[in-house]
């Protein structure tokens, strides 16, 4: 069991190599949601070659963005959000907080709905007792924690792996590949929609990405990191997405609702079938998991900035979990019958959320201060971070609402998607407005920035008796620091 949760990992109990973030992240994202996501593009509209071709395109951008992340985890030891306080104030990160739970509750509920399909004809209960069923496994599983997840994900990337080898070769068998390929016609619009699909679905990783690479050594190189974590996202994302987009143009109309039995039933009956369906539950499993444990961690966060929590007893933890767990599970209950369409829109919303807090986290801690933290005062709502940093909070919103004219939904479309052929550009320029916008603002101001990271308590006195300020780091984060345990939650 797990012990820590949103305090300092102390160097002696960090322990892995980078490249476990490739098997965390390939098992994660080889599963039935990202099939879903990529068969989307090809639904909405699009032809299976530039589906691929888009989906693609957007799993390089949105990866290589949420691995800027990952390589945060080392360095800071720290889970993702907490890290928000820098920039948003250690009650103030609570605003992009609220919708980063909102996403975990919408991913649990959306992967819930196709596990539970998967385990309700696994075990013949049928789908609400097998939503419900794997609702309780996830909830354990995130209890257990960090390495548990770990493990999963090992497990999942090479027993998933397989099974995708597999039912690809069923899927070429059933429909050539030339056919499938052989609509070129481009339409902007739906390809654009494609790049958005796949974007968001790394982009929305980024909230909570650090988490699971947090317990690396300090010294583990930050663009390993990088290169891993993108390796592992990238390639299982764009593995389901096409296989996916091509399952949907070989079904036609009948993948549409019956997405979990089509990809069954080219797997064959019997054995092979239950075979099938164990796969997909794990492999929901795996990344259901990654979820109730960033909601619950989101949550202690969220709950410690303002009433200063200093221990998190195991009975709270479990009630954090169950709470995520319930939540997810009533969404995915009353959601089941609509899903197809709810998942897209849901998809573009979390976009639209995170772009923003993306964007001024990663010019905050690469360009302005450089990864130097003050570790402590993340939990000091009267420390050099305060509670609140309008800046950053203004620069959101206004990130939040420049993306809103370009904006394509279901329930909302933007003035400017007609005038570009009905193309969805949003988080490109939810990306980029609050990016210029935060370092214009922030470049100038850099008080708060201690000379180097300070890891603890006894650090930070050592910082302030050494003069502390801004300026030019003195000594690597790594080396010359005490490792202290940090606030505990």
């Amino acid at each position: 069991m797990e012990r820590r949760s949103i305090d300092v990992v102390p160097d002696g109990e960090r322990h892995g190599s980078a490249f476990s973030q490739f098997t965390l992240w390939l098992g994660a994202n080889l599963q039935i949601t990202a099939v879903i996501t990529g068969a989307l593009a090809v639904v909405f509209g699009a032809g299976p070659l530039w589906a691929v071709t888009g989906l693609a395109l957007g799993n390089v951008l949105g990866g290589a963005v949420m691995a800027l992340h990952s390589a945060q985890g080392p360095r800071l030891g720290l889970p993702q959000m907490i890290s928000s306080r820098a920039q948003f104030g250690v009650r103030g990160a609570i605003v992009p907080l609220a919708l980063v739970i909102v996403m975990y509750v919408g991913f649990f509920a959306s992967g819930s709905v196709l596990a539970g399909q998967a385990v309700g004809e696994l075990t013949g209960l049928g789908e609400t007792a097998g939503i419900i069923l794997f609702a309780l496994v996830t909830g354990i599983g995130a209890a257990v924690g960090y390495r548990l997840i770990h493990t999963l994900g090992r497990l999942a990337s090479l027993i998933c792996a397989l099974a995708f080898v597999y039912l690809g070769f069923r899927l070429l068998q059933r429909a050539g590949l030339g056919g499938l390929l052989a609509d070129r016609a481009f339409e902007l619009p739906v390809f654009l929609l494609a790049v958005a699909l796949a974007a968001s679905w790394q982009l929305a990783y980024g909230p909570y990405v650090a988490d699971y690479s947090r317990y690396l050594p300090r010294s583990t190189s930050a663009r390993a990191t990088f290169w891993w974590t993108l390796a592992g996202t990238g390639i299982g994302s764009q593995w389901s997405m096409t296989f996916g987009a091509l399952a949907a143009a070989a079904a036609g109309g009948s993948f549409t609702g019956h997405e979990v039995e089509y990809i069954v039933g080219l797997g064959g009956a019997g054995i092979i079938a239950s075979g099938l369906y164990f796969v997909i539950a794990l492999g929901k499993l795996t990344i259901n998991v990654l979820n109730t444990y960033g909601g619950f961690m989101s949550l202690v966060t969220s709950v410690s900035g303002f009433r200063g929590q200093a221990v998190l007893s195991q009975r709270a933890r479990a009630a954090y979990i169950g709470g995520i767990m319930v939540a997810g599970t009533a969404l995915a209950l009353l959601g089941k019958d609509s899903f197809l369409t709810s998942f897209k829109d849901f998809l573009l919303f979390l976009l639209t959320a995170f772009t923003p807090w993306s964007a001024i986290n990663l010019v905050d801690y690469y360009l302005i201060a450089k990864e130097r933290y003050d570790l402590p005062a993340f939990s000091d709502p009267a420390g050099r971070y305060g509670a609140w940093r309008w800046r950053a909070l203004s620069v959101y919103v206004i990130g939040l609402l420049a993306q809103f004219p370009f904006l394509a939904t279901h329930f909302y479309t933007g003035p400017f998607v007609g005038p570009l052929g009905g193309a969805d550009i949003s988080w490109i320029v939810g990306l980029a407005v609050p990016a210029v916008l935060y370092w214009l603002l922030a470049r100038h101001d850099t008080s708060h920035i201690p000379d180097r990271t300070i890891l603890g308590p006894d650090d930070a006195e050592t910082a302030a008796g050494a003069g502390g300020g801004g300026g030019r780091p003195t000594a690597d984060t790594g080396a010359g620091t005490t490792a202290g345990d940090g606030p505990r939650a």
